[in-house]
């Protein structure tokens, strides 16, 4: 579609939010307001400024997305027609503790006891997988909020070179005190 040659532009009126409130007078009932400062909108409702949305950074003033039928939403069923992927994040040390903002997905080399910590940023219902490589030696131990099948306290893992353990995991409470991840442990991945 063309741009109509036509047009009027909209003006909103610009400032601090202190100089737009104190030049209330001069904006008219239901005009748009920009506290620049603030980098919020504003509306003149009777005798004061009602804000209209909390942020607007990356909207006004820079690009505005339009409407985009392949934009995932997060509050709706959804059907992905193409491969989804989440990164592997890579966890080192003898003591991790994944944080799970960080990503879905873990992996590790060993190079001793493994001690895995408890994880941080759990949210109900995140899942993923942490995947264990042997890295020459080593014994693993998990803080209590790892959950393995029969009420087992941890996993033997192999010992042989080249071998991946996985263990998939899924965030069943987040509640301090009473984080709780159910696993499923699986090993000998040979590679």
């Amino acid at each position: 579609m063309p741009t109509p040659s036509n047009r009027t532009p909209i003006r909103v009126a610009r400032g601090t939010y202190t100089n737009l409130n104190s030049s209330l007078s001069d904006i008219q009932e239901g005009e748009i307001c920009y506290a620049t400062d603030e980098n919020k909108l504003y509306v003149k409702e009777g005798s004061s400024l009602e804000s209209t949305q909390t942020d607007i950074s990356g909207s006004i003033g820079v690009t505005i997305q339009g409407y985009d039928a392949d934009t995932a939403k997060t509050d709706v069923a959804q059907t992905y027609t193409a491969g989804q992927r989440g990164e592997v994040t890579t966890l080192t040390g003898t003591s991790p503790a994944p944080n799970l903002n960080d990503s879905n997905n873990f992996t590790i080399t060993t190079s001793g006891t493994t001690a895995f910590g408890l994880p941080t940023n759990l949210a109900v219902g995140q899942t993923g997988s942490i995947f264990i490589v042997y890295g020459g030696s080593h014994g693993l131990s998990f803080n209590a909020a790892y959950k393995f099948v029969g009420g087992a306290a941890g996993v033997v893992p192999t010992s042989t070179s080249g071998a991946i353990d996985r263990i998939d995991y899924i965030v069943q409470n987040a509640s301090s005190g009473y984080e709780c991840l159910t696993c499923n442990f699986t090993a000998n991945y040979v590679s």
